[in-house]
């Protein structure tokens, strides 16, 4: 979330971000308001237990030194007073405490507003393609997509796993999990060698840490399945189990930056996700992921960003998976991100580009929400936390599948993966 103080001072710098990324304005015209109701709340409930507790002193200094009864008539009027006071707070405490309430609601909804460096756009249609980086396969024969692949090599179901666990679910088969496990530990050893610690982190979080993030656990744009009768949901991305891992901590600034390669599974409702380019392993309900998630210093955020885009054109190009560098409009970078950019891999199958990464620089949206701090010359202040995707193994499967196969239906492993699977061709 953002700082309250920030949004008083500056309310049309709040509001035009807000309109930029596609949000309601009048949002922060309600918090506002919501706000001077809180802090005029706020002040008379102060005074009026600093007053109880100065009676509360009086009674006692009053019993103390006269050894008076209780019915004595200066006690009896001081503590008539404390009775009214303690009857206003139980009139004003709890009005104070639906106020609250009202405003952490409404501080939910105040996006990050964009760097003045993104480019302005409503929409995905409008983001930016900053770079082209390898070739497309030129085959000499129609090319097919991943599910025929896959079907055919016999290393990836369906059919069976809408069977037991309902459609968008699946099993990974023979060389098929050895792919997907392949992938997984390069990009672990990949990132290790780069200075990340390697995590693996709980499927469940509770909504704090969802909505300390930035994510949504439940309403009616939420994607994340949750857990009847408890505060969990399953995560939909390690990001927040990364972002909670420091909650409520002041990290040593001499640490900075701390960098995790987080190993997770991942689970996504993808309601309303239909159509020809959602088929197969594009959109699913379940798949595993490497994420990179960073906390680091206000002054080191912004070249953190950059080097993560390295990091992920590093392990795409080591693969030789032929991709373009999107940078997202302001319409698109969602509430959390300042800055976002994507990585698009070359799909046959769908004789397009599909995102397989993504990173976004989040400042301290997500540090306010969770308490993370660091401090500096005596000073406290709220971390930059970072996050990036190395490898999500249900897209980097189908960029493997369709752009290494061969015209008898095999595929050829990308030669980082081959030490990892044992073998050279899936056939």
């Amino acid at each position: 979330m953002l700082d309250i103080k920030y949004i008083r001072e500056n309310p049309d710098k709040v509001k035009q971000g807000a309109l930029e990324k596609g949000y309601k304005a009048d949002v922060i015209d309600k918090l506002l308001k919501t706000d001077q109701q809180r802090l005029k709340l706020l002040l008379e409930v102060e005074e009026l237990r600093a007053k109880q507790n100065k009676l509360t002193e009086e009674i006692k200094k009053q019993r103390y030194i006269q050894n008076s009864p209780k019915g004595d008539s200066g006690q009896a009027q001081t503590l008539g007073e404390a009775r009214g006071l303690k009857d206003q707070l139980k009139k004003l405490e709890p009005e104070l405490d639906n106020v609250q309430k009202e405003f952490n609601k409404l501080m939910q909804y105040i996006p990050n507003p964009p760097s003045i460096d993104v480019p302005k756009g409503k929409g995905e249609s409008e983001n930016v393609e900053l770079r082209v980086v390898g070739n497309k396969p030129n085959f000499k024969f129609k090319p097919k997509d991943h599910l025929e692949l896959a079907e055919k090599l016999d290393i990836l179901d369906f059919e069976r796993g809408a069977k037991v666990a309902g459609n968008g679910f699946y099993y990974l088969k023979g060389d098929g999990l050895l792919l997907e496990l392949a992938l997984v530990r390069y990009g672990i050893e990949f990132l290790s060698k780069k200075g990340f610690t390697p995590i693996f982190t709980p499927d469940l979080a509770r909504s704090r840490y969802y909505l300390g993030t930035g994510f949504q656990p439940r309403g009616p744009e939420a994607q994340i399945y949750t857990i009847d009768e408890t505060d969990l949901g399953l995560i939909a991305t390690a990001e927040v189990t990364l972002a909670g891992y420091h909650a409520d901590e002041t990290l040593s600034v001499a640490k900075l930056p701390l960098k995790y390669a987080g190993y997770s599974h991942c689970y996504r409702k993808e309601a309303g996700s239909y159509g020809q380019y959602s088929k197969g392993l594009y959109r699913v309900h379940q798949f595993t992921k490497v994420e990179m998630y960073i906390y680091c210093t206000v002054a080191d955020s912004v070249i953190i960003h950059k080097e993560l885009l390295q990091l992920e054109e590093e392990f795409w190009q080591s693969l030789q998976i032929p991709y373009r560098v999107l940078e997202m409009c302001t319409g698109d970078l969602g509430a959390q991100a300042v800055k976002k950019y994507d990585l698009e891999a070359w799909m046959p199958g769908r004789d397009g580009w599909g995102e397989i990464t993504s990173t976004s620089n989040t400042t301290d949206f997500q540090a306010r929400r969770l308490g993370i701090k660091y401090k500096e010359s005596e000073k406290s202040y709220f971390v930059h936390t970072l996050n990036g995707t190395l490898v999500a193994t249900s897209r980097g499967m189908i960029s493997i599948l369709e752009n290494n196969q061969q015209e008898d239906g095999s595929v050829l492993i990308p030669k980082a993966l081959q030490q990892y699977i044992g073998k050279e061709v899936i056939k």
